[in-house]
């Protein structure tokens, strides 16, 4: 009898991993499918068997996939959205090719391209920011003027909040629109920037399985005009109607869509007028498993992987927790002298993660998105209280200092430590 296995396009920091231990736990054999596969440092750690291929190409993955089903029993297929959500409606594609359980194809495309999503939650009545999709400097700066600064730019296409910037005056909106356009991105067509109104207000995500909200977390972000993320905390603080407010928002998100099958996450912020939708990805966040698992006890990676061969899902709650993750983020450009604290921070009681995701001596250039990152500490407690006074007592026990490029080879000069993890200045979407 063939062997069961997972096939896994691209790969993960953070959630790949535990996609492989949890198919593992259900006998099933992961197989990562990857462009290059060296890049996802797990793979070879735990010696997962991995394939070289180019996951852009649909018809190289049919064949690749048709090669190990002679040998294994595809019992399903799912994956990683990386800098281009195209993944996520390629797995649909697969799914559908093979006759596989997965997500529906045309509706996770048309979900990954920012302006046709905002079109199809507009036109259902689902509360979004004003936006506008450009081509060209010219119409960037007549749709920000309509508009009205400050907006958001962002390409059509794309996660992790790459190339999206809070553009408070005109020579912002210049300087990131010749960056979008001036040949430091790679456009898979032609360029595509949506224009978007800056929506001001609390941060919430909600973490959707299938039909179901299953966790609601509030955020803070970095300093503008970027938008990486600092905090997530699980729960989010919400009174009852404020709850189903964002609930009912995001289920009308989901019918306007026509998902509801496997995972899905909307962002939102909270306005005057309620919950507006900043954005609805057609997969899991990255890192939010983990926490929500550490909140209520629901293993959704597992749960995901049951609805993918079949099997039937449990998303019942079995404990409450509140969950803090902080990230570490530089407040300058050079090269990582040093940074420490690890195993001080992790004694904290009640800290039950701490990962420095960079080593000394490594060059550190913030691109002002998820990759700024240089490492995070997460705690958790019956209350918000608590779990807050443990991480910040875990945080005040790391450092680190950074030598800026400029003063490198000059004597006598060097990077003072860290400061303080700046509070959140002004709000803004992913």
């Amino acid at each position: 009898m063939a062997r069961k296995a997972l096939i896994l396009l691209e790969g993960h920091g953070v959630n790949g991993p535990l996609y492989v231990q949890a198919a593992q736990h259900l006998g099933l054999h992961p197989i990562t499918l990857s462009a290059n596969p060296a890049q996802y440092g797990y793979l070879s750690a735990e010696s997962i068997q991995a394939v070289r291929v180019d996951t852009d190409n649909l018809d190289a993955l049919i064949r690749e996939c048709s090669r190990l089903r002679v040998r294994y029993d595809i019992a399903g297929i799912t994956g990683f959205a990386g800098d281009d959500e195209s993944v996520s409606a390629t797995v649909g594609k697969l799914c559908e090719h093979f006759d596989l359980p997965g997500p529906n194809p045309k509706s996770t495309e048309r979900c990954c391209d920012k302006f046709v999503q905002r079109q199809l939650l507009a036109d259902a009545g689902v509360p979004v920011p004003a936006y506008r999709l450009a081509a060209n400097a010219a119409e960037v700066g007549s749709y920000a003027a309509e508009i009205g600064l400050p907006v958001i730019l962002k390409p059509a296409v794309g996660s992790g909040s790459i190339g999206v910037r809070l553009c408070r005056n005109i020579d912002e909106l210049s300087a990131h629109t010749n960056f979008l356009l001036g040949g430091k991105r790679i456009w898979r067509s032609s360029p595509r920037i949506v224009v978007e109104e800056f929506v001001q207000g609390p941060y919430y995500c909600a973490s959707i399985m299938g039909n179901e909200v299953i966790a609601i977390a509030a955020a803070e972000f970095g300093l503008p005009p970027h938008f990486v993320f600092r905090e997530y905390i699980f729960p989010a603080s919400l009174n009852e109607d404020e709850h189903k407010c964002i609930v009912d928002v995001s289920l009308s998100c989901l019918r306007a869509l026509d998902l509801g099958w496997g995972p899905t996450n909307i962002e939102f912020r909270w306005t005057k007028r309620g919950p507006v939708v900043i954005e609805v990805n057609p997969r899991m966040a990255g890192g939010d498993p983990r926490l929500i698992q550490l909140c209520y006890g629901v293993d959704l990676i597992t749960e995901h992987l049951k609805l993918i061969i079949g099997e039937e899902w449990d998303l019942r709650k079995r404990h409450w927790q509140t969950v803090i993750s902080r990230s570490l983020l530089p407040d300058r450009d050079g090269i990582l002298d040093w940074i420490e604290g690890s195993t001080k921070a992790a004694a904290v009681p009640g800290v039950v993660e701490v990962k420095f995701t960079v080593h000394p001596k490594t060059p550190i250039v913030r691109k002002g998105d998820y990759r700024d990152r240089i490492g995070y500490v997460t705690a958790t407690s019956p209350s918000r209280a608590r779990t807050e006074a443990i991480l910040e007592r875990a945080v005040g026990l790391i450092d680190w200092s950074i030598t800026p490029f400029a003063t490198l080879g000059s004597e006598g000069q060097s990077a003072a430590p860290h400061a303080p993890m700046p509070p959140e200045i002004a709000p803004g979407a992913r």
